[in-house]
């Protein structure tokens, strides 16, 4: 199956003093550079917030209206995808790697152990257990029949979007800075460049 990924990138950084934090930099580079090339695999990238320079070519969109939260903003990226499968990453993840993508889009191909098609989507537990809502892998068509159910997705939580599909959940991986790592305030920013 082919895949596309889906990036958000909007929100208002309030945490970072209005800062626009896709903007800055971990390791010399932007968060959102290191973000779209951990998906550079993908046949379309779609990046859905105000437009930013970048190293890679992607595609542009807006979720409606700006500011409607992560769900409107993968309803926007949605409309854009073409692939079975579609990858979804907040775009303040500085240590989220093409190798744990994979991972992500492995369980997705793959049967359970319950229905015969496996499950709708995958994604990262972090080092306490908890489930990484923005950091997974899903099937296309599952995302957006949960989005049909929801209407209309501004204001909508991910955790209510999902609820009616079948989440396999990964463990994280094992050495390295934690990829569920992101940059909401000064002190995360400090503590991923203290990583690199």
């Amino acid at each position: 199956m082919t895949w596309d990924a889906v990036v958000l990138a909007g929100g208002e950084a309030r945490r970072l003093g209005g800062v626009d934090k896709m903007t800055i930099t971990v390791g010399g580079r932007t968060v959102l550079d290191r973000v779209v090339d951990a998906v550079g695999g993908a046949e379309r990238i779609v990046v859905v917030g105000s437009r930013r320079p970048l190293a890679r070519a992607v595609v542009w969109t807006r979720e409606q209206p700006p500011g409607g939260g992560p769900v409107a903003g993968l309803a926007a990226g949605l409309a854009l995808v073409t692939a079975d499968r579609a990858v979804l990453l907040a775009g303040d993840l500085p240590f989220v790697s093409p190798a744990l993508v994979d991972v992500l889009l492995a369980q997705v191909a793959r049967p359970s152990s319950g229905p015969v098609d496996g499950p709708d989507g995958a994604v990262l537990a972090d080092d306490g257990g908890v489930p990484q809502l923005l950091c997974g892998a899903w099937r296309t068509e599952s995302l957006r029949r949960a989005l049909t159910a929801v209407a209309p997705p501004a204001g909508t939580s991910v955790r209510r979007l999902i609820a009616g599909l079948r989440v396999r959940t990964v463990p994280p991986p094992v050495g390295g800075p934690p990829p569920w790592l992101d940059c909401d305030t000064e002190a995360d920013v400090a503590a991923a460049n203290d990583l690199v």
